[in-house]
């Protein structure tokens, strides 16, 4: 597996992974099926695809940009489908959260480009 489809797997696992934790909150503490069938396998592939990635992505890499995308982007649906909002220090521990996946990406030898 090359570079290019690591970080389309590495994608792809982000985007399930979102998917899932926003079929949790439908899921009403898992009282409804079809949001938490929805959870299961969503969350089942973000694994799957999470460790395709894995081949040429290091695991601490891989997991840092997983889960620091994955709190950004579950801010958002939080803020815009579920009407949740963040105050100041909550919105800049997110910041810093980005601003660590960026600094990874841009300047760690570890990283695949």
């Amino acid at each position: 597996m090359n570079s290019l489809s690591s970080n389309a797997a590495l994608a792809i696992a982000i985007v399930l992974e979102v998917t899932g934790t926003t079929a949790l909150q439908l899921s009403e503490q898992l009282t409804k099926l079809a949001p938490s069938l929805v959870m299961a396998v969503c969350y089942i592939g973000s694994l799957y695809f999470m460790s395709l990635s894995l081949k040429t992505i290091p695991i601490g890499i891989a997991y840092a940009i997983w889960s620091g995308l994955g709190i950004v982007l579950i801010t958002a649906i939080g803020y815009v489908k579920f009407r949740q909002s963040l105050d100041a220090p909550g919105l800049i521990g997110i910041a810093l959260i980005v601003a660590g996946v960026v600094v990874a990406n841009l300047f760690s030898k570890s990283v695949v480009h």
